[in-house]
């Protein structure tokens, strides 16, 4: 395995449209989940919800893959949660870096899970699996979302319990910032399910909202197009059959250029 980027290794200048930034911390979840920060460009801007290609230079040349910020547009730093690939052209390099370190990213950024691809609503929910909370870890420490919504339901599916562990951590943070606390209030929702261990929910969210007992367990109506609003991120599979169920129950999709009642990122697809 190659070392992660140094600062020497970008003897040669920066290739145009491209930030070098120094990791500040990285935090591993489990085998296969980690978290990490790095100073955040002067003069970059994004939308809460968007992402960044993120890259290192690996045997001289610069690798790039799509990430979700995972810090909200307000914040100093910027967050990024990623999955380790052991044979990943860039995550098997990535899961390596250290305090110190430096990442590559380009400048502009992008994505569709973002307020403004949205129609006006009462309740927002974030669907997601696994790394696909990054963009709702942004979102949900936005104040704009608490402005625009009475209600933020945040679902987390996983397969072992480990791997919930950022987004209860998330929550926390958001309960212990008294800022933030005046903002959010009650109004954020967290429903945390596996798949292949005993916990309080489990089961995939597709089946349980096909089923009902999401809402039945929130002790919300099931969903309708008039008032709820949706943003799915996960896999390809998961993105399919959850576009599926919002649509049964009325919702459109909508984008950056036409909103409408749910999006989803199909950037991290394929």
């Amino acid at each position: 395995m190659n070392a992660p980027a140094k600062t020497e290794d970008f003897a040669s200048p920066i290739p145009a449209g491209v930030y070098a930034e120094t990791v500040l911390s990285v935090t591993h979840y489990t085998d296969r989940l980690f978290r990490f920060t790095m100073t955040r460009p002067q003069g970059f801007r994004f939308r809460s919800g968007e992402f960044a290609m993120i890259g290192l230079v690996v045997e001289g040349k610069p690798i790039f893959r799509a990430y979700s910020i995972a810090s909200p547009a307000w914040a100093e730093e910027l967050e990024f949660f990623s999955i380790k690939v052991p044979d990943g052209p860039l995550t098997s390099h990535l899961q390596a870096i250290k305090p110190g370190d430096q990442v590559l990213m380009r400048k502009k950024p992008t994505g569709t899970l973002v307020l403004d691809a949205l129609t006006p609503g009462r309740r927002l929910y974030m669907f997601s699996t696994g790394t696909g909370i990054a963009p709702f870890a942004s979102l949900i420490r936005d104040p704009e979302t608490y402005e625009k919504y009475e209600e933020v339901i945040l679902t987390h599916t996983t397969r072992d319990v480990a791997e919930l562990k950022y987004g209860f951590d998330l929550v926390e943070e958001i309960k212990s910032d008294e800022l933030l606390q005046e903002v959010v209030g009650d109004k954020l929702r967290h429903y945390a399910t596996v798949t292949r261990e005993d916990f309080d929910y489990r089961g995939r969210i597709t089946d349980l909202i096909a089923s009902g007992k999401l809402f039945t367990d929130l002790g919300v109506p099931p969903l309708d197009p008039s008032i709820d609003r949706g943003m799915i991120c996960g896999s390809s599979a998961m993105l399919k059959d959850t576009k599926d169920l919002l649509e049964k129950a009325g919702l459109n999709e909508g984008a950056n250029s036409k909103p409408a009642e749910f999006v989803i990122e199909r950037a991290f697809v394929g």
